[in-house]
């Protein structure tokens, strides 16, 4: 077993762990009224555009998300909240030096000791839930469900709904795949970003993400046989018509919710590097945290 697949597996257990901290999280990130900025890079850049969707949907106040090494033009935000699993990455740490005074910096990280958390007003600490592996899977949809808890969803059944379908083989896709596509819609546009970023992380393999119905203006051209189109948290039937007509695999919510979706297309990833000999721990080109000179 890899360390990425082991962490993977691990979430139900992170996901319960969680749920001890909506307290916490609930004073930190579901604050109403105020205008919200969350930032990342990478994975949680796209963890960030899902928390933005979320937090605007419950009603607490307008919230953006940006990468950090793209800053947005000042909008007087009240708070920022910095994404960083790692605590170290070069891009975040600049954006929390160059906020302007008076702006609440919130720094969610796997480290408490970090130059991240050393810049933050308040730490959102989930060391139980930081990796070993290069490639992130359970920090970032711990972080969501923290989120989605916070902001006042029941996601009290979902560690134990997780556990189930990580123990099956579901969802079926074929060995023979050579494209892969993610589609979400609201909320889950970020989650299908990300399990598109798994499969190029970990398996150096051909992966687009869009919004569910964008799909068909330009990018439907590339699906064909060796394609699997997956809806993440979302369907469309006549959508799904027209990929499947390509002669593409196509699955539509695949599991009870879409963070165990996220779960389930994080294990196809480390599936798909198996088939092609590769080691879904040592990602080539990549490390655990961006740190630049």
């Amino acid at each position: 077993m890899t360390i990425t697949t082991a962490e993977i597996e691990s979430q139900p257990a992170t996901w319960a762990a969680a749920l001890r901290l909506v307290p916490e999280a609930t004073r930190l990130l579901a604050r109403p009224g105020e205008r919200v900025l969350a930032i990342g890079c990478g994975t949680s850049v796209f963890v960030a555009e899902s928390f933005a969707y979320l937090r605007e949907a419950a009603g607490l106040g307008e919230t953006d998300a940006a990468y950090a090494s793209e800053p947005r033009p000042a909008r007087n935000y009240t708070t920022v909240i910095g994404i960083t699993r790692s605590g170290t990455t070069t891009e975040v740490i600049e954006a929390l030096q160059a906020l302007p005074a008076g702006v609440h910096r919130v720094v969610v990280t796997g480290v408490a000791d970090s130059p991240c958390a050393a810049l933050a007003d308040e730490v959102l600490l989930l060391d139980f839930a930081d990796e070993q592996s290069v490639v992130q899977t359970r920090f970032p949809t711990t972080f969501l469900l923290l989120a989605r808890a916070a902001f006042g969803e029941d996601v009290s059944d979902l560690p134990a709904q997780a556990a189930e379908a990580l123990a099956t083989d579901a969802p079926f896709v074929p060995d023979d795949l050579d494209h892969f596509v993610y589609l979400g819609r609201g909320w889950t546009y970020g989650l299908a970003q990300e399990a598109a970023l798994k499969v190029r992380e970990a398996a150096q393999a051909w992966s687009e993400s869009y919004p569910l119905l964008d799909y068909r203006h330009g990018p439907l051209a590339v699906a064909h046989a060796g394609s699997l189109v997956w809806m993440i948290g979302a369907r469309d039937d006549d959508l799904a018509d027209d990929i499947a007509a390509t002669g593409a695999c196509v699955l539509a919510q695949a599991a009870q919710d879409p963070l165990i979706e996220l779960a389930l297309a994080q294990r196809l990833a480390v599936r798909i590097a198996g088939i092609r000999g590769l080691n879904p721990d040592r990602p080539r080109h990549l490390t655990r945290s961006i740190v630049l000179s």
